[in-house]
């Protein structure tokens, strides 16, 4: 049974009703007061939406992604730096940005935002995770389409990705861009025509 509802920000919702078993409910129960949910129907829909977005990845091999590939790797092992420096350049059309830490002596962890082909993806954070030295390593994937919705700017609304080729600035835009503006490789060129 399900009927439709309007959340706080306006979005359409439908009430569900589900049955749980207890050893479910009790496992549930955990996670919110943990995670501090208000209530169980925001947990039920983050962990909902966390799945929706992990099958998404399996399914969609062939859709855009965005992700996250987290590795910690020995700094010490042999050429280890330049495979991973190389495996990169490769695939700079991937690569989106990079964060490193020295956490000990021995262990760097590297963070990673890569943007492309599912498949793509995946198979490119395989490779990176099965290098030797590579200790530990994981991929969270979110497909792109989950993160574009409708929304509008000004006066006008639009259903598409960035960057705008419209005649506008963004509040940001007018903010931040000629701070930024010094070169001709800047990406905030292309927005303040």
């Amino acid at each position: 049974m399900s009927a439709t509802r309007t959340s706080k920000s306006g979005n359409p919702m439908q009430r569900v009703t589900i049955t749980l078993d207890d050893e479910l409910m009790t496992e549930l129960d955990r996670i919110i007061a943990a995670r501090g949910y208000q209530n169980r129907s925001e947990a039920i829909r983050d962990l909902a939406r966390a799945g929706i977005r992990q099958e998404a990845a399996t399914l969609g091999e062939q859709g855009e992604c965005v992700a996250a590939l987290v590795y910690v790797y020995d700094h010490n092992a042999r050429q280890l730096s330049k495979r991973l420096a190389d495996a990169f350049h490769d695939h700079h059309e991937m690569s989106l940005a990079s964060m490193h830490a020295h956490l000990d002596h021995d262990s760097c962890m590297e963070v990673t935002i890569l943007r492309g082909k599912t498949g793509k993806v995946q198979h490119f954070a395989e490779h990176v995770i099965a290098e030797r030295g590579v200790r530990h390593g994981r991929l969270v994937v979110v497909p792109t389409d989950m993160l574009i919705k409708p929304h509008s700017h000004d006066e006008h609304e639009h259903d598409h990705p960035h960057p705008h080729r419209v005649k506008h600035r963004h509040r940001a835009e007018r903010v931040f861009a000629p701070k930024y503006r010094q070169g001709p490789c800047n990406r905030y060129d292309n927005f303040a025509k």
